[in-house]
């Protein structure tokens, strides 16, 4: 009997260090994998003071918490509705930190006997947030969340990813109460998929480890450990079944068939390494191409050359229920609001683009702020979901237009990026403000209008491809 897969809501996270791309930025990404029509928006949240401490009310589970008096500035991208919670899940604050939440993840049964899961304690629509706008280091980031997690609980087992211009760190929920993060080696990367991956803890190692108070006698006074010697998290706090091998390690494998195409490993292999170290130096290019990528030139890829069994039989990286594709990027030397780029792909990330805003912006493009659960031609969403839809409806012949709008595309953003760092560099004060946020909203209308115009081609080419067409005899 084939997997099935329905019924897991799931997400793919690539995290690498400073020291392991191309021009030394920090990288953390994310595809955001929920419901193949449900709209996100990009939000601006302005730096606010409050004289009294506001209070955080979940509107999904109920979990309150108090918040400091002072947020700072971030960007975010929430549901078009908060009915089932906020959901701001990616952004950069004005103090150059970046934050993704979440990576969806499963605890053993052995563990959450002793710790359960808290019914209204933090879960991941609330996680950015009630941290992202108060922390000013990516390790600040972790303990704050670490410290809400150990003393109000969590409803889920997660993966959340931190970055500033330093460091990367990774933070994994194994039950209610208990957590650890661990620093991504500046010359290393990680790819995570639906799984807890952190594996062996060095607790004496505090510049790269950090974990809840009081773990090591929570895991040895209720003999959680299944290994004789070490701290493997994974294998303590994780699961290790059909899920995994399909659903999840898959993606680990073909992540890193990508970044390191000379190490033969299997793709149900559960023993595949939490960190690696490329065998290059990573661009920007290679991030996009594993958060769009579908196992391709292997026998799994549902649009390949394999059998209709192979095709079928690990879940993809990127698939119809992604809402949105993020790449958070801290580079070196630029003034924090220039440093920090959000790159932002509204619906299937191999069908879409990734469009650049500077952390520095206080303002997006009027179709990013509005969509909601039925397509409407206003919705930036809905613009790159339409070209998608059209493009599945005969992908064979019309791959071609989407692929080329992408690359055109992408030169003219990388044309006028680079463009726009020189000038910015030049203003400052309100002034580069107010630019960043001319030229950000500038991206933006770049994209829809090249999405516009290939609509128009997949429309028009599209009207001879009808099952009702029929071919006439010239002669008749």
């Amino acid at each position: 009997m084939p997997f099935n897969n329905d019924d897991f809501s799931a997400c793919t996270s690539i995290l690498a260090g400073k020291k392991a791309t191309i021009d030394g930025s920090t990288i953390i990404a994310r595809n955001e994998d929920s419901k193949s029509a449900w709209p996100k928006h990009l939000r601006i949240h302005a730096h606010q003071e409050f004289e009294q401490a506001p209070e955080f009310v979940s509107p999904d589970n109920g979990f309150k918490l108090t918040l400091p008096k002072i947020q700072g500035k971030y960007t975010a991208t929430p549901e078009w509705t908060d009915k089932f919670g906020v959901f701001e899940e990616d952004g950069i604050n004005e103090y150059g930190v970046a934050m993704s939440a979440t990576e969806s993840a499963y605890a053993n049964e052995r563990v959450l006997s002793f710790d359960p899961l808290v019914k209204d304690g933090i879960s991941e629509e609330a996680m950015l947030t009630v941290v992202l706008p108060y922390i000013h280091t990516a390790r600040e980031g972790v303990a704050r969340l670490g410290k809400i997690i150990e003393e109000y609980g969590t409803s889920e087992s997660n993966g959340i990813l931190f970055s500033d211009q330093d460091e990367v760190w990774y933070l994994e929920t194994g039950s209610g109460h208990q957590w650890v993060a661990q620093r991504i080696p500046d010359d290393s990367y990680a790819v995570v998929a639906n799984q807890l991956a952190i594996q062996e803890i060095n607790f004496d190692q505090p510049d790269d480890f950090m974990f809840a108070t009081n773990i090591q006698q929570f895991v040895a006074e209720n003999h959680l450990n299944p290994q004789p010697q070490g701290f493997n998290f994974r294998n303590i706090f994780g699961t290790h079944d059909l899920s995994d091998e399909i659903y999840s390690t898959p993606r680990v494998w073909y992540g890193q068939k990508i970044f390191n195409p000379e190490i033969q490993q299997e793709p149900m292999n559960q023993e595949l390494p939490f960190i690696r170290k490329a065998n290059r130096l990573l661009g920007l290019d290679d991030f996009k191409y594993v958060l769009a990528s579908h196992f391709q030139d292997t026998p799994y890829d549902p649009l390949g050359f394999g059998t209709e069994a192979q095709k079928h039989k690990f879940r993809p990286i990127s698939l119809a229920k992604t809402q949105e594709s993020h790449i958070l990027q801290i580079r070196q030397d630029l003034p924090t609001e220039i440093a920090g780029l959000h790159w932002l792909a509204m619906g299937v990330t191999a069908e879409s683009i990734f469009i650049p805003i500077y952390a520095g912006t206080t303002d997006v493009h009027p179709a990013y702020k509005v969509g909601q659960q039925k397509y409407s031609p206003d919705s930036a969403y809905w613009v790159y979901k339409l070209a998608g839809v059209l493009v599945d409806g005969h992908y064979t012949e019309l791959q071609g237009f989407l692929k080329d709008t992408q690359k055109e595309t992408n030169v003219a953003l990388g044309h006028l990026l680079h463009a726009s760092d020189k000038e910015a560099l030049k203003l400052s004060g309100e002034k580069r403000t107010e630019y960043l946020t001319q030229q950000s909203i500038a991206f933006q209308q770049l994209g829809l209008d090249n999405m516009q115009q290939l609509i128009s081609n997949l429309v028009t080419e599209s009207t001879d491809m009808s099952v009702l067409n029929f071919k006439t005899d010239a002669n008749l």
